[in-house]
């Protein structure tokens, strides 16, 4: 539908419109009004009719940066948001039925030269002088402990659990403090100028017109903007990843929460638990066409622990992303441009870094080089997270469903398998500067699912053998220690940020 209202191609963009709140939504709304409240008009329209996806209470420590970005003081957050520390996931019955390893953050041990740690590590393993790698990674060793406490100086890298609806509504208020404007209601129409195709309003089912210069789509999987409206295609990646439904519902906490995420792997998909301070989160994503609803269903609730909140409820997803995340005067963000399953907790993070990007490239008039950047970081992005999220299914030894032995047969795309072969022969780690997940990610993916590497760098052949000896018993007694020296993760956060009851 075409509506000319005023010519809106190389406008100034004063007026931005954001259509759905939700974490995508009010995290732009944040963002956007602490950064550029003050030269910009800042309007977020929603319904309270219409239900969110719910399912993003797992963060990455990006999130932290994207807090002091916009200057969120934590205590005050993690006390609204009933939050719990997250020092990585515990992925369970992935490689085998039984067998568990964690996926933390951080970093595994010190480089020495050019060469890094796991090189050194793997030496010392063949000589029998190095113990489990999980003890040369302190966020590893105090998930494993059950401890938490804040370092000096950033050293101890962590993220959060968090009730997704508390903190919305925390971000709206955040917002609202910083000049943007909340308008409930639904969208009737979306009004674009014939000529450019730009998008000129929202039309409201009260007949109420939000005109606008630049519009962020977080109307999630309608993408009402970005897909309906304006057109852009879908690159769906259902062939790699796939899971296409979930059921999520919450239960009561039973125990302290773990400092982690628990990703459980079932017979044709997996489960998350994510506790928070008041009750614990819990879903499954599984594959339509291995599994039915009821199946899962049942699957699902006869292994959540505690009383069961709220009924589950269902989501439908298509994996893949946006072929353009910006076209014309429109940014998807969330769930409206790209959905990878969230075996790894990144929505979240896709999110912020659309936001950043945006921020980065905020346009005093739209212009298509500044467009291109934007979508060019974003695929560059998404196709890392992709790979690293495919190499979970691709590493297993599981062959005992149909969905396992499917997966056994998948091609997986080229440039993950050049990562997996490198490391596999050469205990080398192909990373790009920037990129999400670092070399020790991989590392303890990769190895927690199986891979011991052929061969280790030459330079760990150069130490002799009581310096090797002495560089490793030194990593391990100052990861260890400094955990058992840590306080139990709960009795840490009662003191630090009591939770107000809900």
């Amino acid at each position: 539908m075409s509506n000319e209202i005023h010519d809106s191609s190389n406008r100034p963009v004063k007026r931005v419109v954001i259509a759905g709140g939700g974490t995508a939504g009010w995290m732009a709304a944040a963002a956007i009004s602490r950064v550029l409240g003050k030269t910009l008009d800042i309007t977020l329209v929603e319904s309270e009719e219409i239900g969110t996806v719910g399912v993003g209470e797992a963060t990455i420590p990006t999130l932290l940066s994207f807090h002091r970005m916009i200057d969120i003081n934590e205590q005050a957050y993690m006390s609204a948001v009933q939050g719990t520390i997250k020092l990585g996931i515990s992925f369970e019955n992935w490689l085998d039925n039984g067998h568990r390893y964690i996926h933390s953050f951080g970093f595994s041990g010190k480089e020495r030269g050019t060469t890094g740690f796991q090189h050194f590590w793997l030496r010392g393993r063949q000589e029998g002088m190095a113990s489990g790698y999980e003890d040369y990674c302190l966020e590893l060793k105090a998930a494993l402990g059950d401890r938490f406490a804040h370092l000096p100086h950033g050293g101890l890298h962590y993220a959060y659990h968090m009730d997704a609806s508390l903190y919305a509504k925390f971000l709206r208020e955040f917002s609202e403090r910083h000049g943007a404007r909340r308008v409930e209601g639904k969208i009737a129409e979306v009004l674009t100028e014939a000529g450019s195709g730009f998008v000129t309003a929202l039309k409201m089912e009260n007949g109420d017109i939000l005109e606008g210069d630049l519009f962020i789509d977080c109307t999630g999987f309608r993408a009402l903007l970005i897909g309906k409206t304006l057109g852009v295609g879908f690159t769906d990646w259902s062939h790699w990843l796939f899971n296409d439904s979930a059921l999520a519902t919450q239960t009561t906490a039973v125990r302290d929460a773990v400092p982690y995420t628990r990703a459980i792997a079932g017979k044709a998909g997996w489960q998350w638990r994510i506790p928070l301070q008041h009750r614990v989160g819990n879903g499954i994503v599984y594959s339509s066409r291995h599994m039915s609803d009821d199946e899962a269903r049942e699957e699902f609730l006869g292994s959540v622990e505690g009383e069961v909140i709220k009924q589950p409820w269902p989501i439908r997803f298509r994996p893949g992303q946006r072929q353009q995340c910006w076209s014309k005067n429109c940014v998807a963000l969330g769930l409206a441009g790209s959905f990878i399953e969230p075996l790894e907790s990144t929505t979240i993070h896709l999110i912020q870094r659309g936001i950043v990007h945006l921020l980065q490239n905020f346009p005093q008039v739209v212009t298509q080089p500044a467009i291109d950047e934007y979508n060019a970081r974003l695929d560059e992005e998404l196709q890392h997270v992709r790979d690293f999220v495919v190499m979970h299914y691709h590493l297993t030894d599981r062959r005992d469903s149909p969905y396992w032995r499917e997966i056994a047969e998948m091609d997986i795309p080229a440039t993950l398998r050049h990562r997996i072969e490198l490391f596999r022969e050469t205990g080398t780690v192909f990373h790009v500067p920037g990129e999400l997940f670092g070399e020790n990610s991989w590392i303890q993916v990769m190895m927690g699912q199986g891979i011991v590497p052929k061969r280790y760098h030459p330079t760990a052949d150069a130490i002799p053998p009581d310096e090797l000896r002495s560089f490793l018993d030194d990593i391990r007694s100052r990861v260890v220690g400094t955990a058992q020296r840590m306080p139990a993760h709960m009795d840490y956060l009662r003191s630090y940020c009591p939770a107000p009851r809900p």
